[in-house]
């Protein structure tokens, strides 16, 4: 099933020393983690705490494939914005795209891709594309200075958090993915 099309949740972090490896630019698996945090965030935008869900229904989310895409380094303090958009909701699985960007004016851009300026309509661009253009996946806002750092598909699935089979997807999580994003 497909959601409806509409704006991407964006969850805005800080890339603290603890996120850096010994070349000093975030190591390449806590783009996991970001995304991790700006999923959970997009949940609790909707009013669905995972706590209660596991405590009253036994259920729990579980990522059951990933595969990321590095654009563009990111470094110490640098701010970024995570995009979480919906593609595709089944029974009982939830295929995400994530795109970490870096939209802060620094000297950050040094490191990487060139910075850009994301037109009006970004938003509606193919998921597809290459580093540093613009997606559905959650470009910044338009008229920004930006720079796509990775693009991540995650896909998780709803499990019974006892004998970790599939179960279906509770109707408030179902609603809230088809019309949130």
């Amino acid at each position: 099933m497909q959601p409806t099309a509409g704006a991407p949740f964006i969850w805005p972090i800080r890339v603290y020393y603890e996120d850096t490896d010994a070349g000093g630019i975030v190591f390449f698996a806590n783009y996991l983690e970001f995304f991790e945090r700006a999923r959970t965030e997009w949940l609790r935008s909707g009013g669905i705490d995972q706590s209660r869900l596991a405590a009253s229904d036994n259920l729990m989310f579980v990522v059951v494939h990933t595969a990321v895409d590095y654009h563009s380094p990111a470094k110490l303090d640098n701010e970024l914005k995570l995009s979480v958009v919906v593609e595709r909701l089944g029974r009982a699985s939830v295929e995400f795209v994530q795109q970490a960007w870096r939209t802060e004016a620094s000297d950050a851009f040094r490191l990487g891709a060139e910075p850009i300026i994301v037109p009006n309509g970004a938003a509606g661009a193919a998921a597809d594309q290459t580093a540093n253009e613009p997606t559905s996946a959650g470009a910044p806002t338009p008229g920004t200075h930006a720079c796509l750092l990775a693009t991540g598909r995650i896909r998780v699935a709803c499990v019974d958090q006892h004998t970790l089979r599939p179960r279906a997807i509770p109707d408030q999580i179902r609603l809230f993915a088809l019309n949130r994003t």
